[in-house]
């Protein structure tokens, strides 16, 4: 597989926003809507979206340079969302959306597991918008990519699949060349074997969280992004990730 993934969808974002020439900082969540997460998960995921975007909007650092699109695997597929509304395949639009300007999407739980076929995406979304950035003489900042989820891969039938393996080189190849950062994070009673998964997938910013902490998983992609902003090394990254996982939040030490 090339270095740089070439777009999927056609590369138009000429309807972006900003009020300034601000570096960008993509962000992708890559969220699981699928039939285990029917419930108080879902309507735990849509709470702390509505929450995290008004904090976004407060945040000056982040709601001039962090762009959002949302990615969700579950009873539609996997679908690409421009602030509330799911865009269709191949639509020429781009799901980025300036934080200031982000709504989040209301989203119900049905269907399978596309994991694969999610990550995938989020990660040709990405690649197609530091192309259209470098095109536009806009810089960027590393982009961030969240993948959370509560259970193991399928495929269309809700089989579970072993097709994630064809991302795990890839993977290693995007993060020794520093071009985003992923995050994957199992919620809820996700199994031994689904943790496997996401630690193969995101060797160092894996985690296994007891519940459905939404909340707190967005402040902390909102912490990496404002140390992103700031040049900060691994370590802070790291640190970050790190009481994430204990639920002591660094960011508001």
């Amino acid at each position: 597989m090339s270095s740089e993934y070439p777009p999927t969808l056609p590369a138009e974002y000429a309807d972006i926003e900003f009020e300034n020439n601000a570096q960008r900082l993509p962000l992708v969540l890559c969220l699981d809507t699928s039939s285990s997460m029917a419930g108080p998960p879902i309507q735990t995921l849509n709470s702390a979206l509505v929450e995290w975007t008004r904090e976004l909007h407060d945040d000056v650092a982040l709601s001039y340079s962090v762009e959002v699109a949302v990615v969700t695997f579950g009873g539609h597929g996997v679908a690409a969302w421009r602030g509330p509304q799911p865009l269709a395949p191949g639509a020429p639009v781009s799901p980025f959306v300036p934080a200031h300007m982000f709504s989040p999407p209301q989203l119900g739980a049905a269907g399978v597991t596309l994991m694969t076929e999610a990550l995938e995406l989020s990660m040709h979304l990405v690649a197609a918008r530091k192309a259209e950035l470098r095109a536009s003489g806009l810089q960027y900042y590393r982009p961030q990519i969240c993948l959370v989820t509560d259970g193991l891969p399928t495929d269309g039938t809700g089989h579970h699949t072993n097709s994630w393996h064809r991302l795990v080189p890839a993977l290693e190849e995007e993060q020794r060349a520093r071009r985003f950062r992923l995050y994957a994070i199992g919620v809820g009673g996700i199994t031994d074997l689904g943790e496997q998964v996401l630690r193969a997938l995101a060797p160092t910013f894996n985690a296994r969280i007891q519940g459905f902490p939404f909340r707190e998983l967005l402040q902390m992609m909102s912490a990496s992004a404002n140390a992103e902003q700031k040049g900060a090394g691994d370590e802070v990254f790291e640190k970050i990730f790190s009481q994430f996982k204990t639920q002591r939040p660094a960011w508001e030490s």
